[in-house]
Formats: C-alpha cells, sequence, structure tokens
C-alpha cells in the first residue's frame, strides 16, 4: 500500500512563493506518472500539474509559467515550486498518480493560504 505525505503549505502573500513536496512509499513509484491536485472550499479537486515517469510535464492553464513540478525518483518524491502565488491558488495540494482512475489513497494534503 503506498503511502503519500505531502508538506510545505503554508501562508504567503500575494506574489510569494512555496515549494511543496510529496514523499510516497512504494517500490514502482520511479514507473508511474505523477501529479499535484488542488481542492479549494466548495470546489472539485483538480489537477494543476503533471509529471511523466521520465520527466514530460504538463499543467493547468491556470498555473502554466507560475508553477513547476518536478520529482527525484530515488527519494521517491514529487515537488511543486509555486511562484507569483495568487488569492485564488488557496487550496489543500495533494499529490497522487496522474491518471485520477488508479489513485492511491489520497494523503492529507497540505494546506496553501495566499493572501491578497
Amino acid at each position: 500500500q503506498v503511502q503519500l505525505v505531502e508538506s510545505g503549505g503554508g501562508l504567503v502573500q500575494a506574489g510569494g512563493s512555496l515549494r511543496l513536496s510529496c514523499a510516497a512509499s512504494g517500490s514502482i513509484f520511479s514507473i508511474i506518472a505523477m501529479g499535484w491536485y488542488r481542492q479549494a472550499p466548495g470546489k472539485q479537486r483538480e489537477l494543476v500539474a503533471g509529471i511523466s515517469s521520465g520527466g514530460d510535464t504538463n499543467y493547468a492553464d491556470s498555473v502554466k509559467g507560475r508553477f513547476t513540478i518536478s520529482r527525484d525518483n530515488v527519494k521517491k518524491t514529487v515537488y511543486l515550486q509555486m511562484n507569483s502565488l495568487k488569492p485564488e491558488d488557496t487550496a489543500v495540494y495533494y499529490c497522487n498518480r496522474a491518471r485520477l482512475a488508479a489513485a492511491w489513497p489520497w494523503g492529507r494534503g497540505t494546506q496553501v493560504t495566499v493572501s491578497s
């Protein structure tokens, strides 16, 4: 059973930056496409960034040019560098498999709050 532990969230002013981390257990991490998701109050969870096992990335239009996803397969960790943060980025951020239909059990997520 893969466990996911997200960290790095916090309170930041608009225009600021945060770097999120997601540590995964399990031996198959390196061959799995991973994603960062977020869920704002009253909204559905959405995929904001994905990264393939080989490092190819894709982003939601709302974060393109501001967020960067990366991974370290040795450390079994996925990162999300978030720059130029906006109040609308406020949400709980989660990581999981990029293919949602095959999602592992969700972690607790990490809260990101951006003040205006």
